[in-house]
């Protein structure tokens, strides 16, 4: 007597295929490094971002050098916010130079809600050297084990 159909022996074999290809598939993909990795780079084109910014600012200045109601850039680092202690970049480049600040994308408390509020979860230095114009920006959020800066 033949059967049409399939047994349930072939349905379990069929399911773990299915999971050992998957998990195969999981580890090999690796989603959460890969997630990782697409922050990093996004952080690395926020600092290019705001670095072009700070630059066109600083080739538009009659002395050359960054020019802001907040002041010269901190020769210590400081954190690009609005809060007290860090240094408030916003108003020096938003709109003229960048139409908002980029955030971190995995920073904690990174937002941008305006002018007056905003954390970028950035950091900023300028050489304190009277003869270096070098402006550093960093990302200390970056993951995987990367150091993410530019300088310029």
């Amino acid at each position: 007597m033949s059967r049409k159909g399939i047994t349930i022996i072939e349905v379990v074999l069929g399911v773990a295929l299915f999971i050992v290809v998957a998990g195969i598939g999981l580890i090999t993909l690796n989603p959460g490094r890969q997630l990782a990795s697409a922050r990093n780079k996004e952080r690395q084109l926020h600092l290019n971002a705001l670095m072009l910014a700070v630059r066109q600012n600083v080739s538009e200045s009659i002395t050359g050098r960054f020019t802001c109601s907040s002041g010269a850039l901190p020769t210590s680092t400081k954190k690009m916010a609005s809060t007290a202690g860090d240094y408030n970049i916003a108003p020096c480049l938003v709109p003229q130079y960048i139409p908002m600040l980029p955030v971190d994308p995995g920073a904690s408390g990174a937002h941008y809600s305006g002018l007056a509020d905003y954390d970028t979860g950035y950091f900023i230095v300028q050489s304190s050297s009277t003869t270096s114009t070098l402006i550093t920006i960093t990302a200390p959020s970056a993951e995987l084990g990367q150091n993410i800066s530019l300088s310029r």
